[in-house]
C-alpha cells in the first residue's frame, strides 16, 4: 500500500521502511522551534525537574523572541531575560527583535522532508515547504529537547485537489478561510491536511505559508504541500537543499479529498468569535471598525504588504480608525521599506511597527478595548483574543482589511 507525504516524512523520521494512518512510531526530530509565549517554562523544567539536564543537539534548537517584543512589562522582561541567557550559556540559534518565528523559519531553517517540532501551534505553516511541522506544549518540546526524539500517532490524510486559479481581487486568505468554513474547526482534527493539484502552481510561496499556517484551525496536525519548483526556487534563494521531497503514492489511502475550484472563491471574513464562522465578505459590509491589522506570520510578509499599499496610496485611514501594518520579519520590513510601502502607509496615518506578533498575540501592542472591534490579517478571533474579553475580531485578507481600515467599517477592495 502506498503512502501520502505526511506518512512518507514520519517514515523517514522513523527509520522505518513505512508506516501507515493509526500507527505510534518513536522519531527523530530535525529541528525544535520555542519562542517567548512557554520557553521559560521548558527552562525551568530543565533546571529543576531533571536529575541530569543536557541538550541531545543543540544545532536543532531555534529559539525566538517575538510574542511580545519589547518587553511589555518587568515580569516579561524577565521571562525574556532567561531565554536570552539560557540560549546565550548553550549556545542556542537564538533571534530576538527579527521577526514572528514562523517566518524567520521559512526564511532561515525549514527544508522540504524535514519533521519540525514547535512550541507554538501554527508551525504547520513548514508544510508550505513539504516539511512536517506541528506545535507541542512545553513538556512535549523538553523530552525532545534532551532526547532528540519524540513521538507521532500517524495521522490520517485530508486532500484538497486544487484546480483553477483565484480571481482578481482575491487572496490565499480568502481561500484557507473558505476551506475552513467548509469542513469546520474541527473538520480535521489530527489529521493532516494535504493540498495539490494544477491549481497549488498558480499559488505563491506567500500563498502557501499562508494557506499551511491556518491549517491548524480547522485542527489539524499539520499541513503539506507537494515540493515543486515555485517552492524549490524559493529554497535556493535561500541558501537551503532539500532533506527530502515526497509526493503521496497513486494507491496512498486518503481519509477524504476534497476538490476546489480556486475560480470560485471569493473574498471571505471569519466573524466573531470562531474562525469557522464564514461569510461573504460583502455580507459583513458596514460593520463599524475601530482598528485594523495587517500583519502576523498569516499575513506580514512583503506581497501581503504591497496589496495593501496599493489599495491605500493617495488615500487615508479612516479618522476613527487605528490601522497597524507590522512587517511579519526583518527582511520583509526592509524590503518594504526600500519599495516605498511604509511610506505609503505612514503618509495615509497608518501606525508602522517593528516585525513581532502584535494585536494578532494580542499582547502590550494595538489591545482592542471593551465593545472595540479589530478586523485583522491574524490567526484567530477567539474571545478575547486580541484584548478585552468584550471586544469583537474578524479575519480577512490583506485587501479586506485594508479597504476596511480606509473605510472606517467592513468593506472590500471593489467596493471603496
Amino acid at each position: 500500500m502506498g503512502m501520502t507525504i505526511a506518512e512518507k516524512i514520519i517514515a523517514l523520521a522513523a527509520g522505518a521502511d513505512s508506516v501507515k494512518a493509526g500507527e505510534i512510531h518513536t522519531v527523530n526530530i530535525d529541528q525544535l522551534l520555542s519562542n517567548d509565549g512557554t520557553t521559560h517554562l521548558t527552562i525551568d523544567m530543565f533546571n529543576n525537574q531533571l536529575k541530569s539536564p543536557r541538550i541531545a543537539d543543540v544545532k536543532r534548537l531555534v529559539w525566538v523572541v517575538d510574542h511580545n517584543v519589547p518587553a511589555d512589562s518587568p515580569k516579561t522582561a524577565a521571562s525574556q531575560k532567561k531565554m536570552r541567557d539560557f540560549a546565550r550559556e548553550h549556545g542556542i540559534t537564538f533571534y530576538e527583535g527579527q521577526g514572528v518565528c514562523h517566518q524567520i523559519m521559512m526564511e532561515h531553517h525549514v527544508r522540504p522532508g524535514e519533521l519540525i517540532f514547535g512550541a507554538d501551534s501554527h508551525t504547520c505553516a513548514y508544510g508550505a515547504l513539504g516539511a512536517f511541522g506541528t506545535g507541542i506544549g512545553c513538556t512535549d518540546y523538553l523530552y525532545a529537547m534532551v532526547t532528540g526524539q519524540s513521538w507521532v500517532l500517524v495521522p490520517e490524510t485530508l486532500r484538497f485537489r486544487l484546480t483553477g486559479r483565484l480571481r482578481d481581487g482575491v487572496y490565499a486568505r480568502d481561500l484557507i478561510l473558505t476551506i475552513i468554513g467548509k469542513i469546520g474547526a474541527n473538520g480535521a482534527n489530527y489529521k493532516a491536511m494535504e493540498f495539490t493539484g494544477e491549481g497549488l502552481k498558480t499559488l505563491s510561496m506567500s500563498d502557501r505559508i499562508s494557506i499551511c499556517n491556518l491549517c491548524v484551525e480547522a485542527g489539524a496536525k499539520t499541513a503539506l504541500m507537494e515540493v515543486d519548483e515555485i517552492a524549490l526556487e524559493y529554497l535556493h534563494t535561500h541558501g537551503r537543499e532539500p532533506k527530502a521531497c515526497f509526493t503521496s503514492d497513486p494507491d496512498a489511502v486518503f481519509a477524504e479529498t476534497y476538490e476546489i475550484d480556486l475560480a470560485a472563491i471569493e473574498p471571505i471574513v471569519a466573524k466573531p468569535h470562531f474562525v469557522d464562522n464564514v461569510c461573504p465578505a460583502k455580507e459583513a459590509a458596514g460593520t463599524h471598525i475601530d482598528e485594523a491589522f495587517l500583519g502576523s506570520c498569516n499575513n506580514g510578509r512583503l506581497e501581503d504588504l504591497r496589496v495593501g499599499a496599493a489599495l491605500i496610496k493617495g488615500k487615508t485611514v479612516h479618522p476613527l480608525v487605528r490601522f497597524l501594518v507590522v512587517p511579519a520579519s526583518q527582511a520583509v520590513y526592509q524590503d518594504a521599506l526600500e519599495e516605498g510601502i511604509l511610506q505609503t502607509f505612514m503618509e495615509a496615518g497608518a501606525i508602522v511597527m517593528n516585525p513581532n506578533c502584535s494585536v494578532c498575540w494580542g499582547s502590550c501592542q494595538g489591545v482592542i478595548g471593551e465593545g472595540e472591534t479589530l478586523i485583522s490579517t491574524g490567526t484567530r478571533n477567539f474571545k478575547g483574543r486580541a484584548g478585552h474579553k468584550d471586544s469583537y475580531v474578524y479575519l480577512a485578507s490583506a485587501a479586506t482589511v485594508t479597504a476596511s481600515a480606509i473605510k472606517g467599517e467592513i468593506t472590500t477592495a471593489d467596493m471603496l
